[in-house]
């Protein structure tokens, strides 16, 4: 009998939301490792009951994945080869998501007072950066030595998680016949005004020699993508300036699996 296409976990842990799917894994996992001739020690071992279980096992029985054959229920073929699969993409899934829950027990962070040692501090970012001032917020910690403003105070006893919000990429255009204009010029110095404490940078060589006319502000003209990437992850925003006609490749370098926000728009408006 033909498998049924919507194989659970196959997606990792996203796919054990469907009704059953993480019993009818148990229940494979059961009949490929052990010899199982009643369902009621399953169903006891599951936490489950024996009606239960006797369903998840018609289920699999329908979708091929299961039998009962020379007074055993057993996996198939197609079921063994399901199992696995399902196993497998639960590991990498698991092992992706741990990764990235390293526990931290301290850390350092910029002071934004004077701070003696002891102090209970709460932790915040300010412009991307990790700041410690007394008091209290969702995330705290205890400073280790005395350290004075705009010092590295080593902060432990860490509790929370310090929010930071994505910063958003915003993209400017213009064409390569306003490249020249003194118009654009005036637009460029415009809405740098309007755009402070953001990150500035160009992509590609007519964007950055066209910023670099109208301002004298540091300029970021490598690995644009991954910059802007990066402060947004520190909650900072960044402003890039790039031609119409150099934006779908700027764009794909930020085609990932969680690409920080973006908002792109004419320079001319």
């Amino acid at each position: 009998m033909r498998a049924r296409g919507n194989a659970p976990a196959a997606g990792g842990l996203a796919g054990l939301r469907r009704a059953g799917a993480a019993t009818e894994l148990l229940f494979l996992y059961e009949c490929t490792t052990r010899e199982v001739a009643q369902l009621r020690p399953v169903a006891h071992r599951l936490g489950l009951t024996v009606q239960a279980v006797s369903h998840v096992y018609r289920q699999l029985q329908q979708a091929g994945r299961a039998e009962f054959r020379d007074g055993l229920y057993r996996a198939t073929v197609p079921g063994v080869a399901w199992l696995h699969g399902a196993l497998g993409a639960l590991r990498e899934d698991l092992t992706e998501r741990w990764g990235r829950l390293d526990v931290v027990r301290s850390c350092r962070a910029v002071a934004a007072t004077r701070l003696a040692a002891g102090r209970a501090v709460a932790l915040e970012m300010r412009d991307g950066v990790l700041t410690a001032r007394p008091g209290s917020g969702p995330s705290e910690g205890r400073v280790v030595a005395s350290v004075g403003r705009g010092g590295l105070a080593e902060v432990t006893d860490l509790r929370g998680i310090v929010a930071v919000p994505p910063g958003r990429i915003r993209v400017r255009t213009f064409r390569d016949a306003d490249a020249a204009a003194p118009a654009t010029l005036g637009a460029i110095r415009r809405t740098l005004r309007a755009s402070t404490g953001l990150l500035l940078a160009a992509f590609g060589m007519e964007a950055a020699h066209l910023v670099a006319r109208a301002t004298r502000q540091p300029l970021v003209r490598y690995g644009v993508a991954a910059a802007g990437s990066e402060a947004s992850s520190l909650g900072v925003s960044s402003l890039v300036f790039v031609r119409d006609a150099d934006l779908p490749r700027f764009l794909a370098q930020l085609d990932r699996a969680s690409p920080p926000p973006i908002e792109v728009r004419p320079l001319s408006e």
